[in-house]
């Protein structure tokens, strides 16, 4: 790595620092691009994720697709911790902590919207910011593309009935917009463009030229997440310091969740001896959420200004610096996996 990606922990520290002085100093200019989206699809967001993701679909080999069943342990481990294992750990770290930890701190209502916006999260794994992970620990592009791709297959059919099983309520309206929007934005369209890239690249170079263009393009993740992070951080700016309390306490579940949920998957695929650009992204899909749906399902259910729809935001700030520092232990640990 280079020099500034060896001190992007700072880096992220300084955006995060950056977005929350920025929105409370022009809290206008912020306002002004959260409101542009579409079907709650954040659009300068969008258009940020679409640069950190181009550069790894570059490396997607779709003539490497047909190999992916003669090494299906990743997807397993994938989809036995998304589905079957991470939505009922986060509902009951929820409950553990607004119903019982938190009681004498958190009004009954509020913990009970808390826990619904935490559930939400917790049904719904990552779709685009994964494959800035994967290209952080140099996973296997083409692996993650089949991961997330799986993943999002089965959330069409599982999120809603997941979600309304733990709130117990049966009149979840999932925002079809959102979610075909965000496939199209974060998946399809940076996959086309990566395709036609790399068969340019190949037809001029081979694959000498495709990871020397890589190479060359790499600092457009990095300063995208960047951006990113100033971004989101500044459209919570002012509630972040007007309830700093509040957001500490909903963070809690989370952090414990994501750390949890990464060390089981990654333990999983240690004890099964994936290789480490398998390993990696599989645990980092897992620990990583689907914000953009959690957040529209809970302004749809429960109101924009609900406990609910604020546990998503918090999920959302919290996300970022854990994921980096989870690609920083993966990358020191890379010696546990073979290849």
């Amino acid at each position: 790595m280079g020099s500034f990606e060896r001190w992007l922990s700072l880096w992220v520290a300084l955006a995060i620092g950056a977005g929350l002085l920025l929105g409370n100093i022009v809290p206008g200019l912020f306002q002004t691009l959260a409101a542009l989206e579409i079907a709650s699809v954040n659009l300068p967001v969008a258009l940020l994720i679409w640069a950190m993701v181009y550069p790894m679909m570059i490396g997607v080999d779709f003539t490497a697709l047909r190999d992916i069943g003669e090494r299906p342990k990743g997807l397993i481990v994938t989809l036995l911790v998304n589905w079957l294992i991470k939505p009922f750990t986060m509902a009951a770290l929820g409950v553990l902590f607004f119903n019982h930890v938190f009681a004498g701190l958190i009004p009954p209502d509020d913990a009970q919207a808390y826990l619904a916006g935490v559930i939400l999260l917790g049904a719904a794994p990552c779709t685009a910011m994964v494959f800035v992970w994967s290209q952080l620990t140099r996973g296997d592009a083409t692996y993650t593309l089949v991961q997330v791709s799986v993943n999002d297959v089965i959330m069409v059919f599982a999120f809603a009935p997941i979600v309304a099983f733990l709130l117990g309520v049966t009149d979840i309206a999932v925002p079809w917009e959102t979610l075909v929007l965000s496939v199209v934005l974060y998946i399809v369209i940076p996959l086309i463009a990566g395709l036609l890239t790399r068969a340019r690249l190949m037809a001029r170079g081979g694959e000498a030229a495709v990871d020397t263009f890589r190479d060359r393009i790499k600092p457009v993740t990095v300063i995208g997440l960047l951006v990113t992070v100033i971004l989101l951080f500044g459209f919570q700016g002012q509630v972040i310091l007007e309830t700093p309390l509040v957001i500490a306490l909903i963070a809690v579940p989370l952090l414990v969740q994501s750390y949890g949920i990464f060390a089981l998957a990654y333990g999983l695929a240690r004890l099964w001896r994936l290789p480490f650009n398998v390993a990696a992204p599989c645990a980092l899909i897992g620990t990583s959420n689907f914000f953009e749906l959690a957040v529209a399902v809970a302004i749809s259910l429960f109101g924009l200004g609900s406990g609910a729809a604020l546990a998503t935001v918090v999920g959302v700030l919290v996300e970022v610096p854990v994921m980096l520092s989870l690609v920083a232990f993966a990358n020191r640990t890379r010696h546990w996996f073979p290849g």
